[in-house]
């Protein structure tokens, strides 16, 4: 699959940030810094990219590697040099400074006052360990230099945590930068990019995330299965080595919490049965790790959404790609390299359904949240779930004025993602029951049900795969 897809959004936001510094602004200051994050290999180089080739400005565009400060400086005077900046040249006839301090400094010589330019600082968390300097010196140079000039500063990091505190109070660059997060793919971007029907996009979401690297290696019109088994023949696959490369890199020395990760994975949801499966973890350590994964945004802590306060909090893996890995990918790689790839697309078709019907909830939350003024009942600001300790009930879809306690409830209601098995009566039945047991609901609650095959009783609001991807489009 050739071209670009997707990312209008983002591409919007950075052109409306690129017109102060092609007009000098209101302020005489016509210079823009933007702060961009997002998950590793979500594509936040190639959006840059992308924006660089359109507006085909001089530019110049420096990726750390995590080396040190001074390897840092000298691969930044070599881009700085080779860029298409008018006077880069400069560079080149100076030895590699020893301070980003005189780098900046150095660089706002290069840039043109005539023309806009941009200046591309990618993987800047390394930058930020490697010299705990480097933040003060980019405030003082923005402030003094680069905001004068009609230049627009891109800041690319995929440190989540690190880059959110760079424009948090306290630190140097504080309310300099305007805040970018680029999300992986969605899935009607997914659809476009695969040619796919929307229930088989939402699969393939489920599988790659919308990670592009892996979705530029899946065959254009292909199936679940048939990428599968493809990709599992390849231990070299981006749907294999992703993974891995994740979670070195964002827990190079935390195994603890790294374990706890795994047994999420593994479809533990309880602090107990997470500490449990994590080896017997006493609880502090059990709640450090947490804090540490949801902090980062890693896992996502869910409370029940009703009328009535609950601390019955569940987790989950809160990235479609890394729950998809680390439940079959991560524990048959070694499979996958003696050859037997097959075994492990023969236990993922085995867990599928069951897999699926729990991973797709999320992401149906978060489509029927953003579809509110179109599917759901009046006042729904907030969706979620309903569970009890017992899991008696347990609904998959609670629409509320509110989260996590609500003053109204405006739906309850059931997801069903099968192939050829509608949403029936016993379905119903049983959502009719547990509706009874929702704090905050009564009889009048209207049912809502989201279904992969469709449904044809009446009385019931009828969601689905089609309904679901108009959220992002």
């Amino acid at each position: 699959m050739s071209g670009f897809i997707g990312r209008q959004t983002e591409l919007g936001l950075l052109n409306d940030l690129l017109q102060p510094v092609r007009t000098g602004g209101r302020s005489g200051r016509p210079g823009r810094a933007v702060v961009i994050r997002g998950r590793r290999r979500v594509g936040k180089s190639r959006l840059v990219e992308e924006f660089l080739e359109r507006t085909e400005l001089p530019h110049v565009f420096f990726t750390a590697v995590g080396g040190s400060k001074e390897e840092d400086l000298a691969g930044f005077s070599a881009e700085v040099a080779a860029s298409s900046l008018p006077d880069a040249s400069r560079f080149a006839d100076f030895t590699a400074p020893h301070t980003w301090d005189s780098a900046l400094s150095l660089l706002a010589t290069a840039l043109p006052t005539d023309t806009p330019s941009v200046v591309v600082l990618d993987e800047m968390p390394y930058l930020v360990r490697a010299d705990p300097t480097f933040e003060g010196a980019l405030q003082k140079a923005f402030d003094r230099t680069l905001s004068k000039l009609p230049v627009l500063l891109l800041l690319i990091g995929s440190d989540i945590a690190m880059m959110e505190q760079l424009n948090t109070y306290g630190r140097p660059f504080y309310q300099r930068g305007t805040e970018l997060v680029v999300p992986p793919l969605n899935p009607a971007e997914v659809a476009t990019m695969l040619n796919l029907p929307p229930a088989d996009a939402f699969d393939a979401y489920l599988v790659s995330g919308g990670l592009p690297l892996i979705l530029e290696e899946w065959p254009h019109g292909a199936g679940l299965w048939d990428y599968l088994a493809s990709a599992l023949r390849k231990p070299t696959s981006a749907l294999l080595v992703s993974g891995e490369r994740t979670l070195a890199a964002e827990f190079p020395t935390e195994a603890q919490a790294r374990t706890v990760l795994g047994a999420i994975g593994h479809g533990e949801r309880t602090f107990t049965l997470i500490g449990r499966a994590a080896g017997d973890l006493n609880p502090g350590s059990v709640k450090r790790s947490l804090e540490l994964l949801t902090t980062r945004r890693m896992v996502a802590a869910d409370l029940p959404l009703s009328t009535k306060p609950s601390r019955e909090t569940r987790y989950r893996i809160d990235d479609p790609y890394l729950r998809f890995w680390l439940s079959f990918i991560g524990p048959g790689i070694s499979a996958v390299e003696r050859g037997r790839g097959d075994r492990v697309l023969d236990s993922i078709r085995t867990s599928w359904t069951s897999w699926r019907g729990r991973a797709i909830e999320p992401i149906i939350r978060d489509a029927l949240w953003q579809l509110a003024d179109d599917q759901l009942p009046r006042g729904t600001n907030a969706v979620g779930g309903y569970w009890t300790r017992t899991n008696n009930p347990e609904i998959d879809l609670v629409g509320a004025d509110r989260s996590p306690i609500a003053k109204k409830i405006t739906f309850a209601g059931s997801v069903k993602w099968l192939e050829n098995k509608p949403f029936d009566h016993r379905d119903l039945a049983r959502l009719i029951t547990h509706r009874s047991q929702l704090p905050g609901a009564d009889e009048d609650t209207p049912l809502l049900a989201v279904t992969r095959s469709g449904c044809s009783i009446k009385g019931i609001h009828i969601v689905t795969a089609d309904d679901l991807l108009k959220a992002w489009t």
